[in-house]
C-alpha cells in the first residue's frame, strides 16, 4: 500500500477536493482516484465537496468571463487603431461634404419666416466643434470676427473654465465668448451630473447667404440619393 493511501483516505473523509490533497499529499490524481473509487463519504464532507465546486465554478465562470472581455477589448483597440488609419487628409471637397453632412445633422435648417437668417451649429463635442469650423474657416471663407460663439451650460459648470476650455478648442479669444444661457436648477437631477462638462457651444454665422447657400448643399446631397 502507498505510504499516503491511509492520509489521502482520511482527507477525503473531511471532504477534502482532489486538488487539495494531490497538493497536500504530492500524489497523483489518477492514483486518487484509484483510492477512492469505492469510497463512500459522509453526508456532511458530500456537502461541503460541493459547496467547493460551487464555488470552484463561479470562479472559473468569472475568470472566463473577465479573460473573455478582456480579449474583446484588446479585439476593439486593434480594429479602432486599423480603421484610424484608413483615414487619409482630407481634400478641400471632402471637408466641404464632411461639413455639409454636419450642419444638415446639427445645424439650425429651419425657415419660418422665408427671409432666411444666419447659419446655427450647436453641439458639446470638441472634436466635431473643430472640424466644423475648419469647414467654415476653409470652405465657407467666414472671417473671425463673423464668428460669434456662446455658450450653454448648467448650474454646476464653472462659467470661466467652460469659456476657457473652449477658447482652446477654437482659438478664438476668450472675451468674444458669451455665456447665453443657463438652465433653471428645476431641471437638476434630470441631466447626470458632469455629462455635459463645459456646456454645449453654439456657433453664430449672421448672414443669410450662407444660410441659403448651405442649405443648398444639403439639397444636392439629396438629389444624389434620390
Amino acid at each position: 500500500m502507498h505510504p499516503q493511501h491511509k492520509e489521502a483516505i482520511n482527507l477525503r473523509l473531511k471532504g477534502r477536493s482532489y486538488n487539495e490533497i494531490a497538493r497536500a499529499l504530492d500524489v497523483s490524481k489518477g492514483s486518487l482516484s484509484l483510492w477512492f473509487k469505492d469510497l463512500k463519504l459522509p453526508k456532511a464532507s458530500q456537502k461541503l465537496l460541493e459547496e467547493k465546486m460551487k464555488i470552484a465554478l463561479e470562479h472559473n465562470l468569472f475568470e472566463n468571463n473577465r479573460r473573455r472581455t478582456r480579449n474583446i477589448q484588446i479585439e476593439n483597440r486593434k480594429i479602432r487603431q486599423s480603421a484610424k488609419i484608413d483615414i487619409k487628409a482630407l481634400s478641400k471637397y471632402e471637408l466641404k461634404l464632411m461639413g455639409i453632412a454636419l450642419y444638415w445633422a446639427e445645424g439650425w435648417n429651419r425657415d419660418n419666416t422665408g427671409k432666411g437668417h444666419g447659419m446655427c451649429f450647436s453641439n458639446s463635442n470638441p472634436d466635431m466643434v473643430k472640424l466644423f469650423l475648419k469647414f467654415l474657416r476653409e470652405i465657407i471663407k467666414v472671417p473671425e470676427d463673423k464668428l460669434r460663439v456662446d455658450i450653454h451650460i448648467y448650474p454646476s459648470i464653472n462659467e470661466k473654465s467652460a469659456i476657457r476650455f473652449w477658447s482652446n478648442v477654437t482659438n478664438i479669444p476668450k472675451q468674444r465668448f458669451r455665456i447665453t444661457q443657463q438652465i433653471s436648477r428645476a431641471s437638476k437631477g434630470k441631466r447626470p451630473k458632469n455629462s455635459l462638462p463645459y456646456g454645449t457651444l453654439k456657433l453664430d454665422v449672421g448672414k443669410r447667404q450662407n444660410f441659403f447657400k448651405i442649405q443648398g448643399w444639403i439639397d444636392g446631397l439629396i438629389k444624389q440619393n434620390s
